[in-house]
């Protein structure tokens, strides 16, 4: 009998404040929207991060007779043969490195012809100018400053440069979308909040000579308050409900569409939509129904 009261009184709240209902709902929903998409977007960062800087390499680049008056660190000319060596006799020797791989110049240009087809300086470039280097692969990328602190300034070595860095860029922009869409969702649900609360207030003003009626009986504040709280926390159900629609819908297009013309990148999949979906739930009806009972405490005191 209790449950089919509470079960009515959340219809008969619904439909005398469908309009703030309706604000409720499309709120939580894009707020929790947010909040799930900036969940998505900080494990995607993280599994490109563990995917991409596991294949970056330090590359250790030799002087070449072109750059031999264009920089000061090749003055000397270009590097010899036995040079080259002692940086490699010095990799074999680091525990940090854990492979190497020497590029000659007609290697390097083989590269970046095969890379840049339609480059108009491949016909005045030619393979004397690509300088040879050591490819280097490290058993913990963060660790690039300790070779470039003990190849850095060698004799014939023209730099060390970290390709990680060219992924910082993007890595950062990835963050920046994630820090964006944590702002707006704290706006977002902060507008959901009030809304949920001007709602329960509404709701509990229309029906204050029902809930007279319920004093006089005797009725305990938990059976007085339980239908307000159970219908906040089922608007923000239907809110939960549109979100995670929102998120396979993301999803989806994410993998039928963007991920075939973004090849270089390996994009989450639905499981990480799936664990988050259930937190958002927890989290809109939970925020809902905290709301309500802090609002009625203050507004349907028995």
């Amino acid at each position: 009998m209790r449950a089919q009261f509470v079960l009515s009184e959340i219809g008969v709240g619904l439909r005398r404040n469908l309009t703030m209902t309706i604000a409720v709902v499309v709120s939580v929903a894009l707020s929790l929207a947010l909040a799930g998409a900036s969940l998505l977007v900080r494990d995607q960062v993280n599994s490109m991060k563990g995917y991409w800087y596991d294949k970056v390499e330090v590359s250790i680049y030799f002087c070449t007779k072109s750059e031999a008056k264009t920089s000061a660190q090749c003055s000397a000319g270009a590097a010899t043969d036995q040079q080259i060596q002692d940086v490699k006799t010095q990799l074999d020797k680091m525990p940090l490195v854990k492979s190497s791989t020497f590029e000659s110049s007609a290697e390097a240009y083989k590269r970046w012809k095969d890379t840049n087809p339609n480059n108009p300086l491949l016909a005045a470039v030619g393979a004397d100018a690509m300088p040879p280097s050591w490819r280097v692969k490290l058993n913990d990328p963060e660790k690039y400053d300790v070779v470039q602190s003990a190849f850095a300034g060698k004799p014939g070595v023209k730099s060390v440069e970290d390709q990680r860095k060219i992924l910082e860029n993007l890595f950062g922009l990835l963050n920046g979308l994630q820090t964006a869409a944590f702002v707006i969702m704290v706006l977002m649900l902060f507008v959901a909040l009030l809304l949920i609360v001007n709602t329960v207030r509404v709701s509990a003003f229309s029906r204050r000579r029902e809930t007279g009626i319920m004093r006089l009986v005797g009725a305990s504040n938990f059976y007085v308050q339980m239908p307000f709280i159970a219908e906040a926390a089922f608007a923000a159900l239907l809110g939960a409900i549109m979100a995670s629609g929102l998120l396979l819908a993301g999803h989806f297009f994410v993998q039928n569409f963007l991920a075939q013309r973004v090849q270089f990148i390996t994009f989450i999949g639905l499981s990480s939509v799936l664990t988050v979906i259930p937190l958002l739930v927890v989290v809109g009806m939970g925020m809902a129904g905290i709301a309500a009972f802090i609002t009625l405490r203050k507004y349907l005191k028995v």
